[in-house]
């Protein structure tokens, strides 16, 4: 993408002057990051420009594309944001602001890092949306350059857009992105079912495009008899919507329904109605496939009819149903409420304001969390869970989290309600306060003023961390001594467990340097947040004992070193492991079990306290570890044959788990002549399954032979020899 290619493409929806500063910032963004280049080896200025023409595609205001252009321009180099703002104004200067990285933080771990960088991302998203759009924009261009970075740091990245930016573009309806994140982190965290499915959809895709059309002919013409106006088109199906559903349904790729759908775009809501009906009544609707999103719109504000139907050849057919409204909403979701026509901002209405009141909740969870991590687990119940919609007696719509019981709707209407909740009508039918909510449900919450207030136990069954953080407050403030007095005890507890003497570790620099890291004042407040379930009782316990543990760590090293010369030690019993050390006899030898070696494998001897000498594989991490040289012999294997002794060996099996894998692997072991002594096996959320094996060959040659039949069965990804 060009700047002028971006430029024209701006100036379809903004006016000659705001272009004119687009074209500004693009001029100060190329100056400042003159020189600069990505792992690509493309000059970095590509990839601004790239963030500004995703947004341009949104149609947002000139602010946010200036914004974009300029969101590195602060963080990677000399430029500061008192320049952008005396430059491009305050608004932009915030913009930027909320979507920089934060470099210059100290943090004790990588994880801690990234929960404080979403953290202030979400933050500062709840003070300006537009905050949020830019760094989503910033993502999505980072995973289509992920190919240029290192594994460990495409998986990390995969991984972090999957659980914090995919869901958010969802939250905010812009599937047009949403789609894009997951297919690309997918291909990088499970390569084999991304590909896999690729290749199923390429098989059958002409067959399926010459389906759609004659459908899409076919309603046409029913349209026309009834004199409706409409845009229908193949609706296309995304292959991280295909593993999910295989995945999560435990269906094969041939039973995806919505392979085959249509999207119908009319002008009125009185259309997409007549359009239903017109369909229902030339193909039948199959039982409980219609959902009608226009009436009941999500969260996301994302509204259409939602049917399937069997189709002309007896297969399921999908069908939506929008106006050219709700399709730029179900595309571009919150950003459509920012769009600009011919210059102009359109109006945010009431209704939009009321769909973003989750957002300013943020703000007072963050003051409510003791730290980094905790915010972003409180925080990813409510953003990324899926919802349930239920009515208060006087027929008002509560959206609450899926799972969530009636103390949670009781929160949700008022804190004091909450409070003081005895039980819960649903439907006019008393039920438990851990019954879970389903959409539709009129919910009554039963109060009484001599409540003795929530109970801990409310902690386990809430859903919705609105809730869970106003339970926490009343136990802070209504608790305290109590929640003092349980607090020690459980750490103490803890301590006791784990064998470490509590008036040795209960130390007021240990208790001190536990305040510190978590934000407390006094030592009794980390008592308390330990009553009250703030933290927990095994992480101070952690944090106090780490002083401890790494001088008996100290302790451990000096007690080696003191270790006497090996070349003193003569052990006295021969082995018949088929090991002999080079110029010594009569040494108690046995082969290692954390590697287990086979003859064949460059091999190294270890001298133990004891225990003679330990043979290892020479890439044995064990060894690698070990710094004292003194200790390490050079050994050999004695002279074996075919048929010489067995030697256990673990191997791990990676495949996709269908139906019969397990049974194809242990008969082509019984086939090589090989015995096994254990195996195990699992399967993981993402299909792929894993088989643990120890068997038993005479040399390197023979386990050679037993993987390459193993690997030639279908389905087997790899295997390899692992170490205990």
């Amino acid at each position: 993408m060009t700047i002028e290619e971006l430029l024209d493409k701006a100036s379809s929806y903004l006016n000659q002057e705001q272009v004119d500063k687009i074209k500004q910032a693009y001029d100060y963004a190329e100056r400042a990051h003159d020189g600069q280049f990505r792992k690509s080896g493309e000059p970095y200025i590509n990839h601004p420009v790239e963030v500004a023409n995703i947004l341009v595609n949104l149609q947002m205001d000139p602010t946010t594309v200036i914004a974009g252009l300029l969101h590195d321009v602060v963080e990677d180099t000399s430029v500061t944001l008192e320049d952008i703002q005396e430059t491009f104004g305050e608004e932009v200067a915030l913009l930027v602001d909320g979507v920089t990285k934060l470099r210059h933080f100290e943090f004790k771990s990588k994880e801690d890092q990234q929960a404080e960088n979403h953290r202030k991302m979400f933050v500062a998203m709840a003070r300006d949306l537009r905050c949020v759009l830019i760094k989503l924009a910033d993502r999505l261009h980072n995973m289509r350059t992920l190919k240029y970075m290192s594994k460990q740091k495409q998986l990390q990245k995969a991984n972090e857009t999957l659980e914090i930016f995919a869901p958010l573009a969802n939250r905010l309806g812009i599937s047009t992105i949403k789609w894009e994140l997951e297919d690309i982190a997918l291909r990088y965290l499970n390569p084999q079912q991304y590909y896999r499915i690729v290749n199923l959809m390429k098989r059958k895709r002409q067959e399926r495009e010459d389906y759609i059309a004659s459908v899409i002919e076919d309603i046409d013409e029913r349209l026309k008899e009834v004199h409706i106006d409409a845009e229908i088109s193949g609706r296309p199906k995304h292959i991280y919507s295909i593993y999910r559903k295989m995945i999560h349904q435990n269906k094969q790729f041939n039973e995806i329904y919505d392979l085959l759908a249509v999207r119908i775009i009319v002008k009125s809501i009185k259309d997409c109605y007549a359009v239903l009906g017109i369909i229902h009544t030339h193909w039948k609707p199959m039982p409980g496939r219609f959902k009608d999103y226009i009436a009941m719109p999500k969260a996301n504000m994302y509204q259409s009819l939602h049917t399937t139907v069997v189709g002309p050849k007896g297969d399921p057919l999908e069908v939506q149903i929008r106006t050219q409204d709700m399709h730029r909403v179900a595309e571009y979701g919150i950003a459509a409420h920012w769009a600009y026509k011919e210059g102009k901002l359109k109006n945010v209405n009431n209704k939009f304001e009321d769909k973003l009141a989750w957002f300013r909740e943020i703000l007072e969870w963050q003051n409510d969390t003791a730290d980094a991590k905790e915010f972003m687990e409180s925080l990813k119940v409510d953003l990324f869970s899926d919802m349930v919609f239920v009515f208060t007696p006087k027929g008002d719509v509560i959206e609450l989290p899926a799972g969530s019981v009636p103390i949670d709707f009781a929160y949700r209407i008022h804190t004091e309600i909450g409070n003081q909740t005895v039980g819960a009508k649903v439907n006019g039918k008393m039920v438990p306060l851990d019954y879970k909510l389903k959409t539709g449900d009129i919910v009554e919450v039963l109060t009484s003023k001599h409540s003795y207030g929530p109970s801990q136990d409310w902690l386990k069954i809430t859903q919705s961390s609105h809730a869970k953080n106003k339970i926490r407050q009343w136990y802070k403030k209504q608790r305290r001594e109590e929640n003092v007095a349980k607090g020690r005890e459980m750490i103490e507890k803890e301590l006791k467990n784990q064998g470490f003497d509590t008036k040795e570790i209960l130390t007021q620099e240990n208790l001190a340097n536990v305040a510190q890291k978590y934000h407390f004042a006094t030592e009794e407040e980390i008592y308390a947040a330990v009553g009250y379930n703030g933290i927990t009782a095994k992480q101070v316990v952690t944090r106090l004992t780490e002083k401890l543990r790494k001088s008996q760590e100290e302790s451990a090293e000096k007690i080696l070193n003191s270790f006497p010369d090996v070349k003193t030690y003569t052990p006295k019993r021969r082995t018949e492991s088929g090991v002999r050390v080079k110029g010594v006899d009569n040494l108690l030898i046995r082969l290692s079990k954390c590697c287990n070696p086979v003859p064949g494998d460059e091999i190294v001897g270890y001298i133990t306290k004891g225990r003679g000498v330990s043979i290892h594989r020479k890439d044995c991490p064990n060894i690698k570890l070990d710094h004292d040289e003194n200790r390490l012999l050079e050994v050999e294997w004695e002279g074996y044959t075919e048929n010489s002794k067995q030697y256990n060996v673990d191997i791990e099996i990676t495949g996709f788990d269908r139906t019969g894998l397990l049974n194809d692997v242990l008969q082509v072991v019984a086939e090589s002549h090989t015995m096994m002594h254990a195996v195990s096996g699992k399967s993981d959320k993402n299909k792929i399954g894993i088989i643990h094996m120890t068997i038993a060959i005479r040399n390197l040659n023979h386990l050679k032979k037993v993987v390459d039949k193993i690997k030639k069965i279908p389905d087997i990804y790899s295997v390899r020899r692992v170490m205990q």
